[in-house]
């Protein structure tokens, strides 16, 4: 291994902080939102809202109209839906808000920071990231849906939407809220008729399996399921000498931004430094006032005659105004920020560095992997036996960016590298893994193709970029400047054998190339597929009928006579990810890799080389291809797939396997806690089964 690529784990502990009576009476201020990128909403993301609203409408309505309130039967009014391994100390009640007082209503003047108020768990961390999101309407209301209530077609049924690896979920739930002598237990509103917060946290809370679940974390984990956006973290003592201007300009552009005390989180807000504290009688108090472990949000960032204040932004500078707002909370100078606290954070709308004027127009190219024991998680560096093994994506800088500084070259990249499921997976013991990336410049030899690079590539090649250190947070994220050329870019865990899915995000300012190798089957298919697809680059069930059709007729020790819209139809059903209804290339690339497989499985058990598939061998078939069913599954797909002669062709071969495929998929989409049990209303059978 080469000098200096000795890879160091950085540990972060999450925010663990007890609740606290404490709250917040000033008005926020309302930040600029700045640019948005593209990144937040997928092309097709119009289309997906349309069917998301759908969705809860047709739940909404048909409560509405059978005058029955909505209960969610993935996220129940039970225990399950609290802990999964600590018990609840005190007797739950879930009630809904007109249980608990008179006229609720859903937002009241709308929402603000006053309406948050931590409860009895320790989710600071994500309270601190809704209160940065109230400074932002534009924001606020894509996260919070603004068109509900208690009155008008209330059923009983409430919806939020979050930002989850890539793309816009919407989160369905009803109002049953946990209490205790018949006040909130969590999350609550200074109102006592103001349910949103609690309601939002409890959407959170299904989200991630239970409310236990939302026990520790940071803050920039729930800013950027808030937003899409792209996280940055700067060790306080290592900041770049203009960290006020970072933090002002970060403002303005509509970032939401904290701080960190030690290991503990601590997050304030700062217009023009008022500090204001959550938890005022809290035991662990640090001299400063500042409470240990507990979350704040930094709000504003202005300079009122040498202070840096936290609380509103569109204050006078009058000496009696000031005064009022110092009385409120803390009082601390830039300089005292800056030696009390060691971690700022922050999740930008866009990767444009804030140590720059000029917003850039950014493009994202997103890579969706996972590392698994023995075959793709190969460790950091330290491990040069295994660190070649790691996934390996490789891309081409083709244009360096404009507009930068005089004598300076190069392509600016965003490397963002996220780690999924972890806090999902807690009720199985998943904790989150330290990750980090490297990148290394292709040879010229090595170039043009996507095979992986080998071992001894590593341990005499330096990289060229890399992450500062392996954290062990939810995403790291690496701003680097690199010339034209072809990088490969790897990411991996600290330590080998830990297994996770993965996002990997890449913002350039340029259009960028992956690399990828082709067969000559492949490109030939690329070309069927250009010239079927149109300008569009998507095909429909017919068009595919067409390509998979004409290849399949120079196979002659096959049966078939062609594939049938109904099986095309299919296909496309199990590999449309992007939710268009059609199928673009990569989609196309994956599903006849599926193809190829299970074509090769056919060759293999059609013993008899008839060019169809038996009844019994097709058994075989199938638990080769993964699927382990029982004998009246097996008699099913004989009455379904077979014909009279009790074979199969290879079309209704291929469709029986998408069908097994897709609906295993959609099992385990629904079996959230993993015991092989699903429960599902009407609609959703019928989702299911339709689709499928």
């Amino acid at each position: 291994m080469e000098a200096g690529e000795k890879v160091v784990a950085q540990t972060v502990v999450p925010t663990e902080a007890a609740p606290s009576a404490g709250s917040t009476n000033v008005d926020p201020t309302c930040a600029s939102l700045g640019n948005t990128y593209a990144a937040i909403l997928t092309r097709n993301e119009a289309v997906k809202d349309a069917r998301r609203l759908k969705n809860y409408l047709e739940l909404r309505d048909k409560h509405v109209y059978k005058k029955v309130l909505f209960e969610d039967p993935l996220f129940p009014a039970d225990n399950s839906s609290l802990y999964y391994s600590t018990p609840f100390p005190l007797e739950i009640k879930w009630k809904r808000p007109s249980e608990i007082c008179e006229n609720p209503q859903f937002i009241i003047g709308g929402a603000n920071r006053t309406d948050i108020c931590q409860g009895d768990l320790g989710d600071c961390w994500l309270l601190a990231a809704i209160a940065c999101l109230t400074m932002n309407e534009q924001l606020l209301y894509r996260v919070i849906p603004p068109d509900q209530s208690f009155t008008e077609n209330y059923a009983g049924i409430f919806h939020f939407q979050f930002w989850r690896y890539g793309e816009w979920v919407d989160v369905i739930v009803d109002d049953r809220v946990p209490t205790y002598n018949n006040r909130l237990v969590f999350t609550h509103s200074g109102k006592k008729n103001e349910f949103w917060s609690a309601l939002l946290e409890k959407a959170y809370a299904k989200l991630h399996g239970s409310y236990e679940a939302l026990k520790g974390g940071n803050a920039l984990e729930a800013m950027e399921d808030f937003t899409g956006g792209v996280t940055e973290l700067f060790e306080i003592r290592e900041a770049p000498k203009e960290l006020f201007t970072i933090m002002k300009k970060a403002l303005e552009r509509g970032s939401l931004m904290g701080c960190a005390i030690d290991v503990s989180l601590c997050w304030y807000r700062i217009p023009t430094l008022i500090i204001f504290d959550y938890g005022k009688h809290h035991p662990s108090k640090t001299s400063t006032g500042l409470v240990q472990g507990h979350a704040y949000s930094i709000t504003g960032v202005e300079e009122v005659r040498g202070i840096v204040c936290a609380e509103m932004v569109a204050v006078k500078k009058e000496d009696q105004k000031v005064s009022f707002l110092l009385k409120l909370s803390t009082r601390m100078n830039f300089e005292g920020f800056q030696n009390t606290f060691t971690k700022l954070e922050i999740c930008n709308l866009t990767p444009d560095t804030l140590q720059d004027d000029t917003p850039a127009n950014w493009i994202v190219t997103v890579n969706e992997g996972r590392w698994v024991k023995g075959s793709s998680a190969g460790g950091c560096r330290n491990f040069p036996e295994t660190f070649w093994t790691n996934p390996q994506y490789r891309i081409q800088l083709l244009e360096e960016d404009d507009d930068l500084e005089d004598g300076q070259h190069g392509c600016t990249l965003v490397i963002a590298l996220m780690q999924k499921g972890r806090r999902q997976e807690r009720h199985l013991g998943a904790t989150l893994h330290a990750i980090g990336f490297f990148v290394y410049e292709v040879p010229k030899e090595m170039r043009g193709s996507n095979k992986p690079l080998p071992k001894d590539f590593f341990v005499y090649n330096s990289s060229v970029a890399r992450s500062k250190s392996y954290v062990n947070l939810r995403e790291v994220t690496e701003r680097v400047r690199l010339k034209p050329g072809e990088y490969v870019i790897v990411p991996s865990t600290f330590e080998p054998h830990k297994e996770c899915e993965f996002l990997l995000r890449i913002f350039t300012e340029k259009r960028i190339q992956p690399v990828e190798q082709e067969t000559e089957e492949e490109k030939k298919f690329r070309a069927i597929f250009q010239q079927i697809a149109g300008d569009d680059m998507e095909i429909c069930a017919s068009e595919l009928r067409t390509v998979l059709s004409n290849v399949m007729a120079k196979h002659t020790d096959i049966k078939t006579e062609g594939f049938s819209l109904e099986s095309c139809r299919s296909m496309i059903a199990l590999m449309d990810t992007d939710g268009s209804g059609n199928l673009n290339l990569q989609e196309f690339k994956h599903l006849w890799r599926k193809i190829k497989e299970w074509r090769s499985i056919f060759m293999r058990f059609d013993v008899d080389k008839s060019g169809t598939m038996k009844s019994f061998e097709m058994r075989n078939a199938v638990e080769n291809s993964g699927f382990q069913l029982n004998n009246e599954l097996y008699n099913i797909i004989a009455m379904r797939y077979a014909d009279a002669h009790m074979e199969l062709d290879f079309d209704s071969y291929i469709l029986c396997l998408v069908r097994l495929e897709g609906m295993f998929r959609a099992f385990r989409a629904f079996d959230k806690d993993g015991d092989g049990v699903i429960k599902l209303n009407v609609l959703e059978w019928l989702q299911l089964t339709l689709y499928a």
